[in-house]
């Protein structure tokens, strides 16, 4: 269930607004416009989807299977020598 309070009425209960958000997404207007809004963390996690380490390091696919070549210290280019 969404709730929709004014700026003014969340710095005034701010108290009141954590609890509404406990049972969904409330709304805060701004001069009659939406301007944030707040989310308990479980319901931000839930938006965010899996953000695993592991998971991000395999975004975008296909990338995990790059290889990778480190050159030696002999495949280091080296400054052109005009004669």
């Amino acid at each position: 269930m969404a709730t929709q309070i004014t700026s003014r009425e969340f710095n005034q209960n701010t108290s009141g607004a954590k609890k509404a958000a406990a049972h969904g997404p409330v709304y805060i207007t701004d001069r009659g416009r939406p301007g944030h809004v707040l989310l308990t963390y479980e319901a931000y996690e839930r938006l965010l989807g899996p953000q695993r380490l592991v998971d991000l390091l395999g975004q975008p696919a296909g990338v995990e299977d790059i290889d990778l070549t480190i050159p030696t210290s002999d495949d280091i280019a080296r400054p052109a020598a005009f004669d």
